[in-house]
């Protein structure tokens, strides 16, 4: 008996042991080992931070020169202090990896094709698509320039030891919560992954490319109606560079091909293609106001990048200091330098730039093997890459992809399905793919004195596009839409171009000097909000999609406003005006046949009239609106849209705000499914009724409130629920300067007065720890969502003792 007895404990003990040291896919989900997982020792429960956690510590590395204090304040922001220069990127690697290292990976994996090692096939289109855009490819290029630099090798260098010093010292019980959950190991850190988090960035700031959906359109709507539909610029256009302002003769002289005609504009050709793509929302605010605007008579610059709204954060607050530099602001983890913030003498900021600097070529092969392809009247040779995908739990999956004279090759039979691509061959040119160093510009600008400075700094950004603003406190204020754009004539690039000659290539970047730019204009403000940088005038092609509402209402305030404070900043900055909603609910309320409504529908009319035009968070007339305007797009464009099946490029709402505001018998008014002849009552009385089945599904549900109903939230980087912070009672939205959206948004909000002892505020969307056990972890959230902001302290060396600092770390070299 004692036998069975011991033989089933054995039995059940070895299974238990089995079962918790096995990890498990449940309803398609890979779970942890529940053994590691739990474990008292090593699991979870280690990564629950006490509240007093004391973050002192002394510590030694052999590639330091000499000693560096980090002050860490009541925020848990790090003051470096540095004696050397290139210690100080030594030390900010160290502290990025301490407090963010899994979302260093995690970012850098997914740049580079590879989170199928984590997450399992689920993730294999998604990395088939970076492997295939070249983004390893492209961290490679820039790599070799940046390690041409001495000075920003040495910087890389030492930054790459500081996060693998840290990772040295990590015990399995010390790993983030991330890996455990996922079950991986953190792996050395290098001057590649570096490379790699600033081509993720260039990705997602690159511009909303729609060459496939273009010309889709352009085999459904002839030009005149194709132009209707997607305009180059709007009527409502408040450009960076004011309406007037005289350009140089281009330096770049454009001609367009003889056969464009026939071989570009003509062509019907279609393509079912659907591409992983950066929110078409990514952009931004910033703007700088002069001495004699303000009521100090010192500058002010302002900036909030609106961007994914994410825990960890994308952004880490810090200040550097070394006897060569001083500068406090925002810092990528995953890279040295700060990134947005200000020094001893300037500030200095960016938004996107929105221009269109990719490109896709159709490719004529000899045959399947894709060994030669047909280039200027000769079969080329064509190189390969063979790009080996790890997937977790599976075999590898090998893609051979075919690199042309114009980049990689990133759809073919074999991605996206013959379907999807035709039989065809899609080559990309990218910028991104050529060399540049624009960890150089960001070394430069915090060390930057004066305007000349900046400028010399800026010419360093080739992509993405950023619209560079600079303040300093010597008065001078400016603006650059920079970047190394190519010089285009009128929709190159709109469209999918013939890869088989050199016409459609591109002939030439435009010259630095000819990018669109202010230096302390006459107005006393610079400003942008993703607009297009100038109007029609300007001699080159501009391409890509600018939103004109937030510019608009921007400039409208600027001009009108003296005497400025960092408040009066700080509530521009947080504003929930929507100028759209200015403009387009008249049209709305004008055209709502009300014989046509019934009580019900009557009441959210009631709502639409008393609508103040404030996306506020309590505004139920901002939903009416909202959904009332979508609907009607519906209406006006369904009928078109939906004749064909192909993927096409959905109008920007300025197109048919524009169009009706100038013609209310717009053609598209009509809907060519119906006997009659709609008219704009017609349209926009259908529209609202649809609307009402909405707004009363949302009203019983109790969001009938705009930050109900918008339900913004900040969402963990591996998409955890658990993890993440969710309805947030903010206002804002997509034509608000607080461009507050479901998931993306001002992610930093700055203002820096630029007086003697400098005056700066910021606050982003998360939390210095990306430890979710951390009360650091999302401890800015609810003050950014209030619309307030923290001081930022520039500390001196000498404020050690100050009541601000919490913690002290102390760095040093073992050989002192």
């Amino acid at each position: 008996m004692k036998v069975i007895q011991f033989t089933i404990s054995a039995i059940i003990t070895i299974a238990l042991v089995f079962f918790l040291n096995t990890s498990w896919k449940i309803a398609g989900q890979q779970i942890p080992a529940f053994g590691k997982f739990l474990s008292p020792q090593h699991g979870l429960w280690q990564n629950a931070e006490p509240v007093n956690e004391d973050f002192t510590q002394d510590l030694k590395f052999p590639q330091l020169a000499g000693k560096v204090n980090v002050y860490l304040d009541e925020r848990l922001v790090p003051h470096i202090f540095a004696e050397q220069e290139n210690d100080a990127y030594f030390v900010q690697g160290y502290i990025h990896a301490k407090f963010r290292l899994w979302q260093m990976e995690f970012q850098t994996h997914a740049a580079a094709g590879r989170l199928s090692e984590l997450v399992g096939d689920k993730a294999l289109g998604f990395d088939r698509d970076k492997r295939r855009l070249g983004m390893q490819y492209a961290a490679e290029n820039s790599l070799k320039e940046l390690e041409s630099d001495p000075a920003i090798k040495k910087e890389c260098d030492q930054y790459t030891a500081g996060v693998n010093a840290y990772i040295g010292t990590l015990t399995e019980s010390a790993l983030p919560l991330e890996y455990k959950l996922l079950g991986y190991q953190p792996e050395p850190w290098t001057n590649l992954k570096t490379a790699l988090f600033l081509k993720y960035m260039s990705l997602d700031l690159a511009g909303h490319e729609d060459d496939f959906e273009m010309t889709n359109a352009k085999s459904v709507f002839d030009k005149a109606d194709f132009d209707k539909i997607y305009p180059t610029i709007m009527d409502s256009l408040d450009p960076i560079v004011p309406k007037g302002s005289l350009f140089t003769k281009p330096g770049v002289q454009l001609k367009i091909p003889a056969s464009a005609d026939s071989l570009y504009f003509s062509r019907t050709d279609t393509s079912g293609i659907i591409e992983y793509k950066p929110n078409k929302d990514n952009g931004s605010n910033n703007w700088a106001v002069s001495g004699k605007k303000t009521q100090s008579g010192a500058p002010i610059l302002c900036n909030d990048p609106h961007l994914s709204l994410n825990l960890p954060s994308l952004w880490f607050e810090m200040q550097i200091s070394t006897p060569t530099f001083n500068a406090y602001g925002a810092s990528f983890p995953g890279s040295p330098s700060i990134i947005i913030g200000f020094n001893d003498s300037c500030a200095f900021g960016f938004t996107n730039a929105q221009r269109d600097v990719r490109d896709y070529y159709e490719i004529k092969f000899r045959d399947d093997s894709r060994k030669e392809y047909w280039f200027n009247n000769e079969w080329k040779k064509t190189d390969f890459r063979i790009e080996k995908i790890g997937i977790k739990g599976q075999a590898d999956f090998v893609d051979t992809v075919a690199y042309t004279i114009f980049g990689p090759v990133m759809y073919d039979k074999s991605f996206n399905g013959s379907r999807a691509t035709h039989n065809k061959y899609y080559s990309v040119r990218w910028k991104a793919h050529d060399p540049s160093n624009e960890l150089k510009m960001f070394n430069l600008l915090n060390h930057a004195k004066n305007y000349n400075d900046y400028y010399e700094a800026i010419k360093n950004l080739h992509t993405p596009g950023q619209n560079c603003i600079f303040a300093c406190k010597n008065g001078d204020i400016a603006i650059w839409d920079q970047g190394e754009f190519p010089a285009k004539w009128k929709r190159q690039g709109d469209f999918i171009m013939p890869g088989t000659d050199s016409s459609y290539l591109w002939k030439g970047m435009i010259p630095q000097e000819e990018n669109p730019h202010q230096v302390n204009p006459e107005r006393g403000f610079v400003s942008s909000a993703n607009q297009l940088p100038a109007d029609s005038t300007y001699p080159y092609y501009l391409g890509g999609g600018f939103p004109p509402y937030r510019a608009i209402t921007i400039n409208r305030r600027l001009a009108g406003m003296n005497n400025i404070t960092p408040l009066d900043m700080m509530t521009l900055q947080t504003d929930n005006y929507n100028v759209f909603g200015e403009m387009a609910k008249p049209i709305l309320v004008k055209h709502i046949d009300v014989s046509k409504l019934n009580s019900d529908e009557r009441k959210y009319l009631d709502i639409l009239k008393n609508w103040d035009m404030r996306n506020d968070v309590h505004s139920q007339g901002a939903t009416v609106f909202v959904v009332t305007w979508d609907s009607l797009e519906r209406v006006v464009w369904n009928d078109e849209f939906k004749k064909t099946n192909l993927v096409l490029l959905w109008p920007k709402e300025s197109t048919l705000l524009d169009n009706i505001l100038k013609d209310s018998a717009f053609k598209f008014l009509d809907n060519i499914n119906t006997p009659q002849i709609e008219t704009l009552t017609d349209d926009v009385t259908m529209a609202f009724k649809q609307a009402v089945g909405i707004l009363q599904k949302a009203d019983v549900a109790g969001k009938l409130e705009w930050a109900k109903f918008k339900d913004t939230k900040v969402l963990h980087l591996a998409k955890l629920d658990a993890l993440s912070r969710t309805h947030l009672a903010i206002g804002g939205g997509t034509n608000t300067i607080n461009a507050a959206n479901a998931q993306h948004g001002p992610s930093w909000r700055m203002v820096v007065s630029l007086t003697p002892q400098t005056e700066a505020y910021a606050v982003y969307p998360g939390g210095q720890s990306g430890n979710p056990g951390s009360k650091f972890y999302d401890s800015f959230i609810d003050t950014w969502v209030a619309g307030k902001y923290n001081v930022l302290w520039m500390m001196k060396s000498s404020e050690d003792k100050d009541a601000r600092v919490k913690w002290k770390i102390s760095f040093e070299s073992h050989k002192n």
